[in-house]
């Protein structure tokens, strides 16, 4: 596994966690979960079926996190 491999596995385990987040804390709704939900779906299942639409699930579901992360957190998080 190289680093595309770990990038793509941060990017699903951010996506859940970040989802599980926002539903756990109730920034989510039931129609915001059901739509970052359905978007991140498809990028994972509907996108590998363009050509060359493999190579674009991993960035494709990383700017799905950023945007579960404005979301969930009202804007962007601190690191320092």
């Amino acid at each position: 596994m190289g680093s595309i491999g770990v990038a793509a596995w941060i990017a699903k385990l951010a996506f859940v966690v970040l989802l599980s987040l926002g539903i756990w804390f109730g920034e989510l709704r039931r129609v915001g979960t059901m739509v970052f939900l359905a978007l991140g779906l498809s990028i994972y299942l509907g996108l590998p079926y363009f050509q060359n639409g493999d190579n674009f699930v991993t960035p494709a579901l990383a700017i799905l996190d950023i945007a579960l992360v404005f979301a969930v957190f009202k804007g962007d998080v601190r690191i320092g």
